[in-house]
């Protein structure tokens, strides 16, 4: 019986003149993203790439369009991060007290069918909205912040509003791991999941940023999950 032996791997080095052309290559691919988003100015956004790591710079005229920009970059395949550094400028025609934005603010949540709006309290200084209350679900945190994103004059949103606990810790990490394997577009043998009472913690890898969002959102749906702390790498 003959046996095969294979030459052992050898390490690829990569250059750092392939590296700063792999960084160029990713940049333009964001651009081009950010380009083909509609909800997104991109004439004002400025993009610098480092090691995979995307910083967005520049402006933008809505906290909306500012969301939109970020999941756009997400989308890119290679983002391993983002250092975010965009700024919000609202024309002087459509700055908004923080006593109207509030009353705004007030009416959207009270809108939504799926948020116990008597649970939710809002509080606004200088355009930043903070929330705060108690839910039943993520969901329904998640339903109450989505609706005042694109509220004239907001600057940024503080979720503070905490989920109450609903199962045990070993039935929620069962169906977050049924839930993952069920998802054709995540690798669950990558990824370990650890559960303390409603805390989850991640850890593993995952392809993409895109995918890694895929994840927490899966993470979320489960009943009981009160807090994500995420430590999946991209690569």
């Amino acid at each position: 019986m003959r046996v095969m032996l294979q030459r052992p791997m050898r390490a690829t080095r990569i250059s750092s003149q392939e590296l700063n052309m792999s960084d160029r290559t990713l940049r333009q691919s964001i651009i081009d993203e950010l380009e083909w988003e509609p909800s997104v100015d991109a004439a004002h956004i400025g993009v610098a790439v480092d090691k995979g790591v995307a910083t967005l710079t520049g402006h933008v005229s809505s906290y909306a369009e500012k969301l939109a920009a970020e999941r756009a970059v997400v989308r890119v395949k290679g983002v391993t991060a983002i250092a975010e550094k965009i700024e919000i400028r609202y024309p002087d025609a459509k700055r908004t007290a923080d006593d109207q934005i509030a009353k705004r603010v007030v009416d959207i949540i009270a809108w939504q069918v799926s948020v116990p709006s008597d649970k939710i309290k809002v509080k606004v200084e200088k355009g930043w909205v903070t929330l705060t209350g108690e839910v039943d679900w993520h969901f329904q945190k998640a339903d109450a912040e989505k609706g005042v994103r694109r509220l004239s004059g907001v600057m940024g949103i503080a979720n503070l509003i905490t989920i109450k606990p609903q199962v045990e810790a070993r039935d929620v990490k069962k169906r977050i791991e049924d839930a993952l394997k069920r998802n054709a577009e995540i690798e669950a043998q990558n990824i370990r999941v650890v559960v303390s009472g409603g805390k989850v913690t991640l850890d593993g890898t995952v392809d993409s940023w895109a995918e890694r969002q895929r994840v927490e959102n899966t993470v979320w749906s489960a009943p009981g999950v009160v807090s994500v702390e995420d430590h999946l790498r991209v690569g």
